[in-house]
Formats: structure tokens, C-alpha cells, sequence
């Protein structure tokens, strides 16, 4: 039940990704591009997004299990911390530079997306090199 309940799950996420224009890198850099032609419409998904996201996070919080009967793993760090920050102004900047962020690049990569391959692969092997030099074991 669970891999059907993953793949609907998926499956609308990443249809949701396309018809918000998450999928577009042209667009994702219209939006970033706040001192030239700003456009703000993914600010409306996005808003979207997050205001659901408070709503859910909140009552995933009071639950054990999850709806597909795992048990809820929900951090409990709530640190901002040097690589936190170095985290996020790198995953920015490659937002920023290529106009893909991992989900939407996923999902790009699946319709066949020759961009997107090439930010995949560089995100694969950046994922490479984090667990090689900076995960303690």
C-alpha cells in the first residue's frame, strides 16, 4: 500500500511542479530576477506551498504514524548552524545559475530535458562528494 500511496504521491507532486512552471528554467530565473523582469508568480506558488506545508508539519507533529502506517520521523534539530547556512546559499546559488532546484530537475529529467540531465548528474556527484569528505562516520 505504501509504494501505491508513494507513486500517487509522486505522481501529483510532480504534476503539480509542471503546471506551477517549476519545471521551466526560464521562469525560475524571471523570478529570481528581482532588479530586472521580476516575475512573481511562483511567489504565489510558493506562498501556497509553505501556507499548506504550516498546516501539515503541525498535525504530522501530534502523529506517530504516518498514513501508510510508518512511523513519523520528523527532525528534532532546530539549529541554525554554519553549514546550514553555507547549505543554503549554495543550493541558492545553483538555484540561481541554472534554474533548477532537485525535485522540479527530476522531474524535467523525466520529460526528457537534456538541461536537466546535466544539473541531475552534477547533483548526483555533489551528493557524492558531501558523504565522501564531510559525513563523520
Amino acid at each position: 500500500m505504501g509504494n501505491v500511496f508513494g507513486f500517487v504521491s509522486g505522481l501529483a507532486f510532480g504534476l503539480g511542479l509542471i503546471l506551477a512552471g517549476m519545471t521551466d528554467p526560464l521562469k525560475v530565473k524571471g523570478f529570481l530576477d528581482l532588479a530586472g523582469a521580476w516575475d512573481p508568480s511562483l511567489a504565489l506558488v510558493m506562498g501556497g506551498a509553505i501556507a499548506l506545508g504550516v498546516f501539515v508539519f503541525a498535525r504530522a507533529a501530534r502523529r506517530e504514524r504516518s498514513w501508510t502506517g510508518a512511523a513519523m520521523e520528523i527532525p528534532a534539530i532546530r539549529t541554525i548552524d554554519r553549514r546550514l547556512v553555507l547549505g543554503g546559499v549554495l543550493f541558492g546559488a545553483g538555484w540561481g545559475i541554472a534554474g533548477f532546484c532537485p525535485g522540479p530537475a527530476l522531474v524535467a529529467l523525466g520529460s526528457g530535458m537534456g538541461a536537466a540531465g546535466v544539473f541531475v548528474a552534477a547533483m548526483l556527484a555533489g551528493m557524492v562528494l558531501h558523504d565522501k569528505l564531510l559525513v563523520q562516520r
